[in-house]
C-alpha cells in the first residue's frame, strides 16, 4: 500500500530535472504541480530561474501542463504570462485531470513525468494513473492551510521510506 507514494525518483528542485535527460528517456510531457512545486504557494509569478527552465524545456520540444488543485484565478495568472495549459481545481490525487493533461498534450503515458513536491496529491496520483513521477523538495518551508494537514501525514510516510532505506530526502 505505501508503495503507492514512493515517487520514481526524487530531486531537490525542479530546476535540477534537464530537458536532455528527460528526451533521453523518451519523455515528451510534463504534467506538474504549480504551488511549492514551480514557485512558493504564495509567489504569483515564475522567477527568472524557472522562466529559464521552462525556455529549456520548450527548446528541447517538450510540452508542459500544470495541474494544480488550486483555483482559477491562482493557476491562470501564473500558468498565462508563461503561455502554458493548465487544469485547475485537480481534485489530486483522483485521475481525471491527470488523464485530461494527457489527452491535450496528445502524448502517451510513458513519454509523460508527473512532477510535484506531496506524495498525497502528486506521486499518488500520478503512481495511481500510471506516470513515472518525480517528487521535488518544496520550494517553501510554509503551506497554504490545507497542505498543511497532508504534510503531517507525508512526514511519516517519508521517514518510513527513510528507515527502509528507500529513499534519501532533504527538508
Amino acid at each position: 500500500m505505501l508503495k503507492q507514494f514512493l515517487p520514481d525518483e526524487h530531486v531537490k528542485s525542479i530546476l535540477d530535472i534537464s530537458p536532455q535527460q528527460l528526451k533521453g528517456r523518451g519523455v515528451k510531457g510534463i504534467i506538474t504541480d504549480l504551488d511549492n512545486t514551480l514557485v512558493e504557494w504564495d509567489r504569483p509569478n515564475a522567477t527568472p530561474a524557472l522562466i529559464r527552465w521552462f525556455d529549456e524545456i520548450k527548446k528541447h520540444n517538450i510540452l508542459v501542463t500544470i495541474v494544480s488543485n488550486n483555483n482559477e484565478e491562482r493557476v491562470k495568472a501564473f500558468s498565462d504570462p508563461l503561455n502554458i495549459p493548465f487544469i485547475f481545481r485537480a481534485k489530486k490525487p483522483m485521475g481525471p485531470a491527470f488523464h485530461k493533461a494527457l489527452q491535450q498534450m496528445g502524448l502517451k503515458k510513458e513519454e509523460t513525468v508527473v512532477i510535484g513536491d506531496q506524495l498525497l496529491t502528486d506521486v499518488l496520483g500520478g503512481n495511481r494513473s500510471g506516470f513515472h513521477t518525480i517528487l521535488v523538495v518544496p520550494v517553501a518551508q510554509t503551506d497554504g492551510f490545507f497542505t498543511k494537514f497532508n504534510r503531517f501525514a507525508e512526514r511519516r510516510i517519508l521517514n518510513w521510506f527513510r528507515k527502509k532505506g528507500m529513499l534519501q530526502w532533504e527538508e
